[in-house]
């Protein structure tokens, strides 16, 4: 990996923690207006931030979540759905569907993070805590779309990292 890749995929991973930090009691519950998921959408502009993403959430999850499971589901969940939006982006190569497609992606994916809420309290009903994550992922994802699409407009994101 080159020195520059490295060096932003530490900041993309820094930026991530600092950010969840200010929302961290909104960040970890059934309802996770986690705002820092906003930088899922930089993996739309260059697959090289998928490190920098993976490594903000384990050390998120790692700092300020309850539960150490959200070690194994958090990062899971941001791997697995990074990973699907890489092999979409073969094939699509338009930034605004892109980014719609990261957001249906991570919020759908949304089921692995509410598996690990029934896991630790099997109380937990499934299906509304899927939605209610869902729902609170789609927002934040939503309201990132045109913020990071005007943002790569003046810093390209492709070419930083």
């Amino acid at each position: 990996m080159k020195a520059k890749t490295l060096v932003v995929n530490a900041l993309v991973a820094a930026l991530y923690i600092a950010v969840t930090a200010l929302v961290a009691p909104f960040g970890f519950t059934n309802i996770q207006f986690r705002i820092s998921e906003i930088f899922n959408h930089l993996i739309v502009f260059n697959k090289k931030y998928f490190f920098g993403i993976v490594v903000g959430v384990f050390l998120a999850n790692l700092l300020m979540s309850p539960s150490k499971l959200d070690l194994l589901f958090g990062v899971g969940h941001s791997a697995i759905s990074l990973g699907i939006v890489i092999l979409i982006s073969k094939f699509v190569k338009n930034e605004w569907a892109l980014l719609i497609t990261n957001t249906i992606v991570f919020t759908f994916n949304m089921f692995i993070i509410a598996w690990e809420l029934k896991i630790l309290e099997p109380i937990t009903p499934f299906l509304p805590t899927w939605l209610t994550l869902a729902a609170s992922e789609l927002i934040v994802l939503a309201i990132g779309i045109p913020i990071m699409y005007a943002l790569n407009k003046s810093i390209k994101f492709h070419k930083m990292i």
